[in-house]
């Protein structure tokens, strides 16, 4: 068989369901190969969608999901979407293309060496040099990507090795199952909580497995600590628990760090330092337990006192068995967790217009089910979500605490409706990170998928406004003009909505949620409050507990 043929055998051996990107003249070839194969290629307009949509299938499902672009400018478009899966810990695979090796006619035309390129921002980044290789090469990348920590991988495959016979087979797709812990370590840990005078749990992205959720609400409901959680570990471990104190958007003098201040020990479950900081650590201060795939990585902000290596759901497990019911008084955390929920329900019902954030979470969450996923770009509003907004389940409320790029949101809600077809998605955007990516309302609407799209229009690069602000510079060089949303959304085949108050807009997105099609509400947002609440937070204790 081809090469090509080959190449596209061994993803199906992988499981493969769906691959998303832009296939060029050097993918011919593989394109052809594709034809015929159960494997679907869903078609993007711009290969950085692309990128996310298939971080985002591997974000949700724990399999490396798969993009394709052709060579130079193709697959430099990828470069934002690899950060993205590399820094967020989301396997995903890159396809792509490049001129014959072996005889070129062209000279350099479009080629940039894409594999160094990737080298930085992936686990693994090669070129196909002999078809044979194949089989061996993909094994390999998908090893390599979801092995904790998850990230990203790279293959080139030249169009004249594309095209080239093999007489190669596919590799039989082998698991294997992480190390557990040293008993040593687990015993200090527990021995360390014991002695703890105020004990608290932090829950991180890492800890985001099935297996681990279930060992935390078994740690929590055994042992009585209470816990908060980073942005990106949100929903692992349901926030209408009685013991969860709250999410640190902030990475200090925000309400929940009351408790952070005063407790002794925090037992850090999956959680590194590529993730904005949840606190940080001051010599002589208290202790951390990081718990772990790996050990901590030690920086000015994170130092832990002990390591607590290997599979996370296992070393919770074995804790959990050995730690038995605390005694200690928690009374504090839970008047903190009261403090906390006053604080941050006090907009929930306000209904100025143009809308707070703090209305619009509220609204959302009174509106979606347990398993409906709301997506989200990189603003201003994000610190609100992640704060305000209860997550029931994991992964229904997607944003990106690692890179923090724009225009992530509404490929990533893409995906989510791809692979959660019964769950309403909602992706919430900026203005300005809507405008990023917004031609893939086009590829959305060919999908057919149901999805809701907010547009928070503030005219402006909000986030950076707010930060411009507060640390007392006058606000320059950040607004600009959009286009007629209502009719932007119009001409790509979508639903557009604008709002023009509280109660038109509950109207227009109860509607949205249950009709057909993709919706595009234009949302006049009010941050106004951001300087009075989270710049005053920033800059003076929170805490008045």
């Amino acid at each position: 068989m081809k090469t090509s043929d080959l190449f596209v055998k061994a993803l199906e051996n992988e499981g493969v369901q769906y691959i998303f990107g832009i296939p060029g003249e050097e993918n011919l070839d593989f394109l052809d190969s594709l034809r015929d194969s159960p494997i679907e290629l869903i078609l993007t307009r711009h290969e950085q969608a692309a990128g996310f949509m298939a971080a985002t299938y591997g974000r949700l499902t724990g399999k490396p999901g798969v993009c394709l672009s052709t060579l130079g400018p193709g697959a430099t478009n990828f470069v934002t979407a690899a950060a993205y899966a590399q820094l967020g810990g989301m396997p995903m695979i890159m396809l792509g293309g490049q001129k014959p090796i072996r005889k070129s006619k062209q000279g350099r035309f479009q080629i940039v060496d894409v594999v160094t390129l990737m080298k930085p921002v992936t686990k693994y980044s090669e070129q196909v040099l002999d078809g044979n290789n194949v089989p061996a090469m993909v094994r390999e990348a998908f090893r390599v990507t979801m092995d904790e920590r998850p990230g990203a991988a790279y293959i080139e495959l030249p169009e004249d090795i594309a095209e080239e016979d093999t007489d190669a087979s596919v590799f039989e797709v082998a698991g294997h199952r992480r190390p557990d812990a040293n008993e040593q370590s687990i015993v200090a840990a527990v021995e360390m909580i014991r002695q703890a005078k105020m004990p608290l749990l932090l829950i991180g992205a890492g800890a985001n497995r099935k297996r681990t959720s279930e060992s935390l609400v078994q740690l929590i409901d055994q042992s009585g600590l209470y816990f908060f959680n980073t942005q990106m570990g949100k929903g692992v471990v349901d926030e209408r628990h009685e013991r969860f104190i709250g999410t640190a958007a902030l990475s200090d003098n925000d309400f929940l760090h009351c408790a952070i201040n005063r407790s002794d020990l925090i037992i850090n479950v999956g959680h590194d330092v590529i993730e904005k900081p949840p606190f940080f650590m001051e010599k002589g201060g208290k202790k951390v337990i990081h718990v772990n795939f790996d050990a901590a990585n030690i920086d000015d902000v994170y130092f832990p006192q002990l390591n607590v290596v290997g599979d996370i759901a296992g070393s919770v497990s074995r804790i959990t068995d050995k730690l038995g019911k605390l005694d200690q008084d928690f009374s504090f955390f839970a008047r903190v967790r009261d403090d906390v929920d006053s604080h941050l329900t006090r907009y929930f019902k306000d209904t100025r217009f143009p809308m707070l954030p703090q209305s619009l979470v509220s609204m959302l969450r009174d509106h979606l089910d347990a398993k409906d996923i709301i997506t989200l770009d990189n603003g201003v509003y994000k610190l609100w979500f992640a704060r305000n907004y209860e997550c029931y389940e994991s992964n229904t409320l997607l944003l990106d605490n690692a890179l923090a790029t724009m225009g992530a949101g509404l490929p990533s809600a893409m995906a989510a409706k791809q692979l959660k077809p019964d769950s309403k998605v909602i992706s919430v955007n900026g203005d300005g990170g809507f405008l990023m990516n917004s031609q893939e309302l086009e590829t959305a609407v060919r999908m057919g998928l149901d999805l809701v799209v907010i547009i928070l229009n503030d005219g402006a690069y909000g986030m950076i406004k707010w930060k411009q602000e507060g640390v007392g510079f006058k606000n320059y060089g950040l607004d600009f003009t959009n286009p007629d949303l209502v009719q932007y959304a119009n001409s790509f085949g979508a639903i557009g909505h604008r709002a023009e108050s509280y109660e038109d807009f509950e109207k227009i997105l109860n509607t949205s949620l249950n009709s057909k099609g993709v919706h595009v509400i234009d949302l006049p947002i009010d941050y106004s409050l951001n300087h009075s609440i989270l710049n005053v937070l920033l800059k003076e204790s929170a805490c008045i507990v």
